[in-house]
């Protein structure tokens, strides 16, 4: 069996170490982030939602709420 060597400087910088089998953190990372693969009509409408929602995000057309009520 193979040695590893981690310094401990290393370790308290970074804040801890972990260690996993390479396949259980390829399914972490598989259970991390949902994957949606749309195509065609369903696709073009969220790129269109998208690119109105980020060219109001830039024109100033949004605002930070705190809560559901603060919306009028």
């Amino acid at each position: 069996m193979a040695t590893i060597t981690i310094s401990k400087e290393k370790i308290l910088k970074q804040k801890g170490v972990v260690v996993l089998p390479l396949k259980e953190y390829q399914m972490l990372c598989e259970r991390a982030v949902p994957v949606y693969c749309l195509s065609g009509k369903e696709a073009e409408e969220v790129d269109k939602l998208a690119k109105r929602g980020l060219k109001e995000y830039r024109a100033g057309k949004c605002r930070t709420i705190k809560s559901l009520a603060d919306l009028d």
